[in-house]
């Protein structure tokens, strides 16, 4: 064995230790952790404006959901090695430099390009016992600018370059398309089928409905699990990813209106809550936008569910809070105008969510110009089944002209069937 073998099983080994011991720490950070947000309640979020949930054991037990959730990622999620903090704080840097020269900091709008119109891609269809579905793939062509850092680290994840949107479309003539942006850790076909109820939006309210895989996510995926890399601590990634995000969605809506869509919706729920809150800022070929349970602030969401071990590590290698905040100000929803009339703006969001806290939807909502907002008395996995969600969406679809007030009426009425129905 050459000398060079012998440093690099060296290395390998000190990996996997290092991996262990993160492991390890984590695992026992997650009972403190939990232990201290349950003892806290609200989770020491500013609750200014939103309005107190009412606690009994249906609450509770909607609450556990999201910590046990949380407690998954604590656990087994990836982050950034302690070997890579300061490859990232000098990415951090470096890009907080090139954003200042282009004047990105200032008018993080020209941050974004407008991507080119689709014309090359591919359409396979899909029939199963529950549903029937085409999927449609095309090049992303996204690419970080010159000189931005990390461009060839991005470029190098090769599945992430291929986009994927699954489609439901009704036969005949043009109707008003909805497409649904999952959120983190989604991008598989069931999940996202099932989280955005796309057979009652299709089948009741008469809509073709399109569900774009999100970067890093599903297909795209770079990790042993979609999502890995979002949300690890590189920083300039987690850029890189909501750019991209935007881009495909802009191109794929771009197709629809070229193939004669009657209007176009957009519904994101979580992350895709966020991306749907970029998207009304960049895109006006939006008919409506409704963010449910949206994250709007990236670093708040980090320091919210990040071991606190890990925050001060942070700190002790050089990762800045306000340089990450500052890189981050380009893709945040906050920081941007939106374009899609206020009346036509919809949020929902849970009194008592855990994951992206109230105070997410409630800043945004006042971004928004204070636009129709629905609390329900739930947290972040009970939208899938809260009466308030479905009757926003009925309310913002109706009211946007994209389905008629008595296809709402009729889905209302027919809901509860449809639900009962296996996905």
């Amino acid at each position: 064995m050459s000398p060079n073998d012998t440093n690099a099983g060296g290395s390998s080994a000190l990996d996997r230790l290092a991996s262990g011991v993160g492991v390890a720490l984590r695992t026992s950070a997650v009972a403190a952790l939990m232990g201290l947000r349950w003892g806290l309640g609200r989770n020491g979020i500013d609750r200014k404006g939103i309005p107190a949930p009412r606690w009994d054991a249906r609450l509770f037990s909607k609450v556990a959901l999201d910590e046990f959730f949380l407690a998954t990622e604590l656990v087994s999620a990836p982050f950034v090695s302690a070997r890579d903090s300061t490859r990232v704080g000098r990415e951090l840097a470096q890009a907080i430099r090139l954003y200042q020269e282009r004047g990105w900091l200032d008018d993080p709008a020209d941050y974004h390009r407008t991507p080119p119109q689709l014309e090359r891609f591919e359409l396979e269809e899909f029939r199963s016992a529950w549903v029937d579905y085409r999927h449609l793939r095309y090049e992303s062509e996204y690419e970080p600018h010159p000189g931005e850092p990390g461009r060839e680290r991005w470029l190098g994840y090769a599945a992430n370059r291929t986009a994927h949107a699954r489609l439901l479309q009704h036969r005949g003539g043009p109707r008003p398309w909805l497409v649904c942006v999952p959120g983190y850790r989604m991008g598989q076909t069931i999940v996202d089928f099932t989280g955005f109820q796309a057979r009652w939006l299709h089948r009741h309210l008469g809509l073709n409905v399109a569900i774009p895989v999100i970067p890093l996510h599903g297909p795209r995926r770079i990790g042993r699990r979609g999502g890995d890399g979002f949300f690890t601590g590189d920083f300039i990634d987690t850029v890189h990813a909501q750019a991209q995000a935007v881009w495909d969605a802009r191109r794929l809506i771009g197709w629809l209106r070229s193939e004669g869509a009657a209007g176009v919706g957009i519904y994101g729920v979580s992350l895709g809550g966020y991306t749907a809150a970029l998207l009304a800022s960049l895109e006006h070929r939006i008919d409506c936008v409704i963010a449910g349970i949206p994250a709007t602030d990236f670093l708040r969401l980090m320091q919210a569910h990040t071991p606190p071990f890990l925050l001060k590590l942070a700190a002790l290698v050089g990762l800045s809070v306000d340089n990450i905040q500052r890189v981050l100000h380009v893709v945040s929803p906050l920081a941007l105008t939106p374009q899609v009339p206020r009346e036509r703006r919809f949020l929902f969001a849970g009194l008592a969510d855990r994951l992206a806290s109230p105070d997410h939807a409630r800043d945004l909502w006042q971004h928004w110009e204070r636009p129709h907002l629905t609390w329900y008395h739930g947290s972040h996995v009970s939208f899938l089944w809260e009466d308030e969600v479905k009757d926003l969406l009925q309310r913002a679809l109706s009211t946007c002209g994209l389905v008629s007030q008595s296809q709402a009426l009729t889905a209302g009425a027919n809901l509860d069937r449809a639900e009962a129905e296996a996905y």
